[in-house]
């Protein structure tokens, strides 16, 4: 399927998509608050910037975007323009991303990451958010 944008216009639109404060890593803060855990965000002296730190419980968390991280799902689908770029663009990412998920585990962080498509819809969320809490209260 063509854009409907021209190449312009679709660039500014995938310029002004921001990677901070998105919805579902404030949801995944809000439920997490609401059953009494306490994080810091974007701790910029960790390796990758992580969304949620919970310190006391030695967890790092990554809330994913599924089209920027490359994510096998409907929504992880490159577009079909521009082809070379998007490719070299997310297989960066997947790389970057594995890159500091074994560089936290090495210091002895426990990295839990979380998809986007996770947490689309109620029933998703709960049980992402159930998984989060038992892997969490598991140790």
């Amino acid at each position: 399927m063509a854009d409907i944008f021209t190449k312009r216009k679709r660039s500014q639109i995938m310029a002004s998509i921001s990677g901070k404060e998105t919805k579902p890593e404030i949801s995944v803060r809000s439920f997490l608050f609401r059953q009494g855990f306490r994080f810091r965000k974007n701790v910029k002296t960790l390796i990758g910037k992580p969304d949620i730190v919970l310190p006391k419980h030695q967890t790092i968390n990554f809330i994913h975007g599924c089209f920027w991280h490359g994510h096998n799902c409907k929504r992880g689908t490159k577009p079909t323009s521009n082809i070379e770029f998007w490719n070299s663009k997310i297989q960066g990412n997947i790389d970057r991303d594995k890159k500091t998920t074994s560089q936290l585990k090495k210091i002895g962080w426990r990295v839990i990451t979380i998809w986007d498509c996770e947490l689309k819809n109620k029933e998703r969320f709960d049980s992402s958010m159930k998984k989060l809490n038992g892997k969490l209260n598991a140790k």
